[in-house]
C-alpha cells in the first residue's frame, strides 16, 4: 500500500447517532479503528467531553483501552485529555497502565479547556476553571513519567519511567507557545478553530526549542473531511456535522442528526455564518475536488501530519469517506 503524502490519523469523538446510544457509538468507534488500521492510518485518537449526549468518549482512557485491545498496530491516543479536570497522578497511572498493556502504541494528547459546560466543570471539581494552572499540572505530570529519583516518595505505578509521548493540543497560541518552549509536538484544532491556525503555527515554529523529545518542530493539524462519489453526496454528508454545531450554538446539543438535502430552512443567516466560519477547516467533495483541496492545504500549512474528524451519520459511508481520503493522500 503506498504511503500517504503526510501521515493521516483519525480524531473520533465517538459520536452518538440519533436513534442510537453510547453502547452502539463505542462499538462503531472500535469498528472504525479496526478499519483505519487496515487502511494505513497512523493514529486513532478520542477526546474528553462531558455532559454531551452526542459524544460517548467522556471516560477517555477507558475508551482507549477498549480500542487498543481490539486493534493490533495503530497508535491509540487522547485528543485530548483535559488536564485541569484531573489530578496528574491519576493521568500518569492511567496512561502508564495503557502503555504497560500496549507498549509503543499509546499517545497522550493534553488540552487545557474543560471539555464541558459550566455545570459539568463544577461537578468535576478540579483546576481553576480558566486553564491557568495547566503549565503547573503539565510539569507535575511530566515529573511523574520521569525516572524516579532516589528517595522519591510519590510515584506513578505504572507510569514512572515510561516514555508515553506527550502532545499539547490547542485552538490558540497559548499551547503552541508552551509546546515550543518544552520541545513537544503540537496539534492544532483546525477542525473548529481555523482563524487562529497560522498564528499558532508561527508561534510554535518561531519559538521552538529542541528537547530530548524533538530536535525540530512537529505539527499536526486537525481538519474535517467528507469525501464521497460526488460533490453533492459529500456536501449532504457534511450536513450532520453542521446541524450538530447549529444545535450547539443554540444551546441544545444532542445526538448526531441524519443528513439533510438542504440546510437553508434550518438556520438563520447569522447562524449559517457562525457554523460555516467555525467549520471552515473542512475538506469536502468528490475525490478530485478533495485532492486539490488537500494539495492546497499542505502547501499552505507545511504540517507534518493531519488528523481527520468525519462526523458522518451512516457508518458505511463514514468508512467509505476515510477510505477515499487515504486513497487520495496515497496517490499524491
Amino acid at each position: 500500500m503506498p504511503s500517504p503524502v503526510v501521515p493521516l490519523s483519525i480524531l473520533d469523538l465517538c459520536p452518538v447517532p440519533e436513534g442510537s446510544g453510547p453502547r452502539q457509538a463505542l462499538h462503531n468507534s472500535l469498528a472504525l479503528a479496526r478499519y483505519a488500521e487496515q487502511q494505513g492510518y497512523n493514529r486513532f485518537w478520542v477526546a474528553e467531553h462531558h455532559n454531551m449526549t452526542g459524544i460517548a468518549s467522556a471516560a477517555t482512557s477507558v475508551v482507549m483501552g477498549y480500542l487498543a485491545a481490539g486493534t493490533e498496530r495503530i497508535r491509540i491516543g487522547s485528543g485530548g485529555i483535559m488536564l485541569p479536570n484531573h489530578a496528574p497522578l491519576q493521568i500518569a497511572e492511567q496512561f502508564g497502565t495503557l502503555e504497560s498493556l500496549y507498549p509503543g502504541r499509546i499517545d497522550l494528547g493534553l488540552g487545557r479547556a474543560p471539555g464541558s459546560d459550566q455545570v459539568a466543570a463544577q461537578a468535576l471539581r478540579r483546576g481553576r476553571g480558566d486553564g491557568s494552572d495547566f503549565p503547573e499540572l503539565l510539569d507535575q505530570l511530566r515529573q511523574l513519567f520521569a525516572e524516579p529519583e532516589p528517595g522519591q516518595r510519590l510515584r506513578a505505578v505504572p507510569g514512572a519511567g515510561l516514555k508515553v509521548p506527550i502532545w499539547l493540543l490547542g485552538s490558540s497560541t497559548f499551547s503552541a507557545q508552551l509546546a515550543a518552549q518544552l520541545g513537544l509536538p503540537f496539534a492544532f484544532a483546525g477542525q473548529f478553530s481555523p482563524d487562529y491556525m497560522h498564528a499558532a503555527f508561527r508561534t510554535y515554529r518561531q519559538h521552538f526549542e529542541p528537547s530530548e523529545t524533538l530536535d525540530k518542530p512537529h505539527l499536526m493539524l486537525g481538519i474535517n473531511a467528507y469525501v464521497a462519489s460526488s460533490k453533492e453526496q459529500a456536501h449532504r454528508l457534511s450536513t450532520s456535522h453542521q446541524q450538530s454545531f447549529l444545535n450547539l450554538i443554540r444551546g441544545r446539543p444532542g445526538p448526531l442528526p441524519p443528513p439533510v438535502e438542504d440546510m437553508e430552512a434550518l438556520w438563520q443567516p447569522h447562524e449559517k455564518h457562525s457554523v460555516l466560519s467555525t467549520l471552515a477547516g473542512t475538506l469536502v467533495g468528490d475525490e478530485a475536488t478533495v485532492g486539490q483541496q488537500l494539495d492546497e492545504l499542505l502547501e499552505r500549512t507545511q504540517v507534518d501530519e493531519l488528523i481527520v474528524a468525519s462526523a458522518i451519520y451512516d457508518q458505511t459511508l463514514r468508512h467509505d469517506s476515510y477510505q477515499r481520503l487515504m486513497q487520495i493522500a496515497s496517490a499524491r
